[in-house]
């Protein structure tokens, strides 16, 4: 018999569709990570909705949660979908799974904007820097001096999605290798538990179109160059906080809203992921020594999302009845009057 989770869920009833992705692509190990997060976690997929755009990414809704509420957007329209979804009911889980293609090219408008409205969702880039579902063309993180199989050499500076997100006031950010599974899992994990747009750049290999060694997006130069700040523990609220097999080094914790803790164990240097200028000062410092930070680069748990900003009734819009979502005709009146 298979094992059940606390809510009586086996890790199949968190599945989707066989995926059609090419096999070793980065993307089914950051699917395979959200399906473990969510059973691990005992979320209800009922209670759980996805979004995407457009590009190998974007098809993730369809290979994950298959008992999940799914939007598949425009291209690069995403976050806007997402917005109105979160607003329209606040007791649903929000997880995007977008590309560099879909949110740092066309999409790159939205994208900011969502950080800065810090709608609550964990937003996931997997970024493997190429267009991989339209044949492999640069993409906007490409890194200078990249040639792929029919491309020209790439001229233009890549753009670092932890530094716009940085620039963007995000208040979750973070970094990990889609061959890392233990590191993403986790951060997956602590993103979900945020209050505010949480964003976790991935780089997660295209072996069809971008697997060279000497690629920033490939398996090779990700397992070569990988630079942990830390090592991640995500502990969940009212589970009893267990240590295991710790080695001697200091330890920080970081509270989230509902309690649970994100547990951090230095490593090579000390870093606080909740100091803003330290956050932005590694990125450049890893961006100049051609390294693959990963880990949570910063957090702030204090900013309100966009939901606690607004004055929402507590039923969440999409369960009113037209009755109570229309103005009665003493409001309009009012309003009328208001603009004269």
């Amino acid at each position: 018999m298979a094992a059940t989770n606390k809510i009586g869920l086996e890790k199949g009833d968190y599945k989707g569709a066989p995926t059609t992705l090419c096999q070793g692509c980065g993307h089914n190990s950051i699917l395979s990570q959200i399906i473990a997060a969510c059973y691990e976690m005992n979320m209800a997929p009922e209670d759980i909705v996805k979004f995407s755009g457009i590009g190998c990414s974007s098809k993730a809704p369809t290979y994950m949660l298959d008992r999940s509420f799914g939007f598949n957007g425009l291209h690069g329209r995403m976050p806007a979908i997402a917005t109105g979804a979160m607003l329209g009911d606040t007791t649903l889980t929000g997880i995007a799974m977008s590309g560099d293609g879909d949110s740092v090219s066309i999409g790159m408008g939205q994208f900011k904007h969502a950080m800065r409205r810090n709608i609550s969702m964990l937003y996931i880039i997997a970024n493997n820097g190429t267009y991989g579902l339209t044949k492999g063309q640069l993409s906007a993180t490409s890194e200078v001096g990249l040639t792929l199989k029919k491309q020209a050499t790439n001229a233009l500076q890549p753009i670092d999605i932890c530094v716009e997100a940085m620039a963007s006031n995000a208040t979750f950010v973070a970094r990990s290798f889609a061959g890392d599974p233990k590191q993403v899992k986790t951060l997956i994990k602590a993103a979900l538990r945020h209050n505010g747009t949480a964003i976790l750049d991935i780089i997660s290999p295209c072996v069809t179109f971008n697997n060279a060694d000497s690629s920033y997006h490939s398996y090779g130069w990700g397992r070569e160059n990988k630079n942990p700040i830390h090592d991640l523990s995500f502990i969940p609220a009212r589970d009893e906080i267990m240590i295991e097999d710790y080695e001697e080094g200091t330890m920080q914790d970081v509270a989230m809203h509902d309690g649970s803790v994100i547990r951090l164990k230095k490593l090579e240097r000390d870093y606080d992921p909740t100091n803003r200028m330290a956050a932005v000062q590694i990125l450049e410092e890893s961006s100049a020594n051609k390294q693959l930070l990963t880990g949570l680069i910063y957090i702030d748990p204090n900013r309100p999302s966009f939901v606690n900003t607004l004055d929402l009734s507590e039923t969440p819009l999409n369960r009113m009845t037209d009755e109570e979502l229309r103005p009665g005709p003493e409001t309009i009146n009012d309003i009328n009057v208001a603009m004269f």
